[in-house]
């Protein structure tokens, strides 16, 4: 899953989405530097993208991306369910909630700045000047993360191709998203209890 699912499965809780939202910049045994909030939403974050990877309907939204991006293909899938969760009624009644929930993350993490990893600090001011969590609900910002995927990443040269797919097969990604999301959103629900009570 990608920044507005972690943030999302957090369920409110702020240590835990400090963790859940700076676990990619944080390496091995690093993860003990942090406070034991932060290390359960780290922990959190792990066994969510573990159960998205390993889960029958990614590995068919991942199908579409296949041919043409291999390895990469999970990447992109991960970014579209953040689109298709920025758009899901049954989470954001409407566009000024999924806002409000927006600039409470953003707040969130801002009172955590000085525990978070030096990157994740250069990445959350641009992060809220452009709203890009927000922003996430349009298909431009949908295709701006995907060029920024590219341009991270080592053997990608070009993102232009995944747009299309994701235009062209708009609705059956949506409807891959539709029946996947529940079981994560309950899945998640369940480890992060289990992580407060151990």
């Amino acid at each position: 899953m990608n920044f507005l699912a972690h943030a999302y499965l957090s369920f409110n809780e702020p240590g835990i989405l400090s963790g859940n939202m700076i676990n990619d910049y944080v390496k091995g045994k690093k993860k003990f530097d942090y406070p034991a909030v932060i290390q359960k939403g780290m922990t959190l974050h792990r066994a969510i993208d573990e159960f998205t990877d390993q889960h029958p309907v990614t590995k068919k939204a991942k199908q579409f991306f296949r041919a043409d991006y291999r390895l990469y293909s999970g990447a992109f899938v991960d970014v579209l369910y953040d689109h298709f969760l920025a758009n899901d009624i049954n989470e954001f009644a409407t566009d000024v909630a999924l806002n409000s929930f927006c600039q409470l993350t953003y707040a969130s993490l801002q009172a955590d700045i000085d525990l978070l990893p030096q990157k994740f600090q250069q990445i959350l001011p641009h992060m809220q000047l452009h709203n890009c969590l927000y922003n996430y609900r349009y298909k431009a910002g949908i295709e701006k993360s995907f060029t920024g995927l590219a341009k991270r990443a080592t053997y990608l040269s070009e993102s232009a191709i995944a747009f299309s797919i994701f235009n062209e097969h708009y609705d059956a990604l949506q409807l891959l998203y539709s029946n996947f999301f529940p079981e994560l959103k309950q899945f998640a629900y369940t480890t992060l209890v289990k992580l407060n009570n151990a």
